[in-house]
């Protein structure tokens, strides 16, 4: 390793240890204890923001409505939310992606405003993408009781690595 090379690690680690020395000051001076329990610490990093958990999302804000034309014929819906939000429940950092969900309905259909309000419920909630989907589907699932309905997220990549979750439901 040559001068160059040892200075600049050298420096590279003296800004870290200055950012971790700031952040637990301002900690231990600036926030009471009441801030401090909302916090979510992951190694130097700090959030003043608290992590919902995923029990706050319910579904009795979705509204079935009645499908219409259930005895002429079966209809595929393809609904897409380009803008949903949630946040890592490891670092609290923002997630965000598309979801689509696409189902073919029985007795009744969604109405959309109250799926707005039901996904905007996730936006401070911790929870992993996977478990997402799932949760979204299940709780279709049991409002609307479709024939087949399948919900899909596809999220922003996050260090250099994207990824994509389908969760299915069919009607036996």
């Amino acid at each position: 390793m040559n001068t160059r090379q040892i200075l600049f690690a050298t420096t590279k680690i003296k800004n870290l240890i200055i950012t971790v020395c700031w952040a637990e000051f301002y900690i231990k001076i600036f926030m009471d204890s009441k801030d401090k329990i909302n916090m979510t610490e992951n190694k130097a990093y700090v959030t003043r923001y608290k992590i919902e958990d995923p029990s706050i999302v319910k579904a009795d804000l979705l509204e079935p409505i009645p499908y219409a034309y259930k005895s002429k014929r079966s209809i595929d819906i393809i609904i897409k939310q380009p803008e949903y939000t949630s946040v890592c429940p490891m670092t609290g950092l923002p997630d965000n992606g598309c979801i689509t969900i696409k189902y073919r309905p029985d007795q009744t259909i969604v109405e959309l405003k109250s799926l707005k309000y039901y996904l905007l419920q996730f936006r401070n909630v911790g929870m992993f993408y996977e478990h997402v989907v799932n949760k979204i589907l299940d709780d279709l699932v049991q409002v609307l009781t479709p024939l087949r309905m399948e919900v899909t997220g596809e999220f922003t990549p996050r260090g250099g690595i994207s990824s994509i979750a389908t969760a299915v439901y069919e009607k036996e």
